[in-house]
């Protein structure tokens, strides 16, 4: 197996990683951190809400590591746009981490929350309420926005050196425009909540393309007639 064939089998497996970690993380904090009594709840579910967070963790790392594994391949390409989906797809698994770090500071302030009788009406309340926005702004906001960004570099390079069909390229772009439409307008509308409803039909397209992507590195891998010889 050549390099190129292995890098994009690993590339094909981190989107896929990356996807189910961070679905799986979300299924186990959403609906306690969704509930009235959401500081109760974490401290009685602690080992659940910190294997949501080590999942995050888990996806932050293998979304930086998409473009990086995509890059030695792209860079023959276009060496700037792959540079700089490395740098977009890095900055969101920073923003992916600080939304993870939160959680964490949630379990710590939900058992000093119980400790203290559990009060009705206190700073444990609106402690709670400014990490949950830090969390939204970072892992439903900046973070989205730099994936987007970071997208759309390799996914131009992709459409434009054929290294994967044009179909799945063109796809991927529209797909993460629309991401990124949904993301600007719920973080200067309504504010950076979870994605839902109507703005779900929207997400849809990205999420089912990069799940067809991934298989398709895996199982095709790159386009060898697009990419250049080392002489060349």
């Amino acid at each position: 197996m050549n390099s190129d064939r292995r890098l994009a089998r690993v590339a094909g497996v981190l989107f896929i990683l990356a996807t189910v970690a961070s679905l799986l993380g979300s299924a186990l904090t959403d609906p306690i951190l969704g509930a009235p009594d959401y500081l109760a709840g974490i401290s009685f579910s602690r080992s659940q809400v910190t294997l949501g967070a080590l999942l995050s963790f888990v996806a932050a790392v293998a979304s930086a590591s998409i473009a990086i594994s995509l890059y030695p391949v792209l860079k023959k390409h276009n060496e700037g746009l792959a540079l700089g989906a490395v740098g977009f797809r890095l900055i969101e698994g920073v923003f992916y981490i600080v939304s993870a770090t939160g959680l964490l500071s949630l379990v710590t302030l939900s058992q000093e929350f119980v400790r203290a009788g559990a009060p009705s009406a206190s700073y444990f309340q609106t402690l709670g309420t400014l990490i949950q926005a830090t969390r939204d702004w970072a892992g439903f906001g900046l973070a989205v926005i730099a994936f987007c960004l970071g997208a759309l570099m390799y996914y131009f390079v992709f459409y434009q050196s054929r290294l994967i069909p044009r179909w799945l390229s063109g796809w991927g772009s529209i797909g993460a425009a629309l991401l990124l439409s949904v993301v600007l307008w719920k973080m200067f509308g309504e504010g950076p909540v979870s994605i839902s409803g109507t703005s779900l039909l929207l997400v849809l397209p990205i999420f089912l393309q990069e799940m067809v992507l991934a298989v398709w590195l895996i199982v095709k891998g790159f386009n060898s007639s697009a990419i250049p010889s080392e002489s060349a």
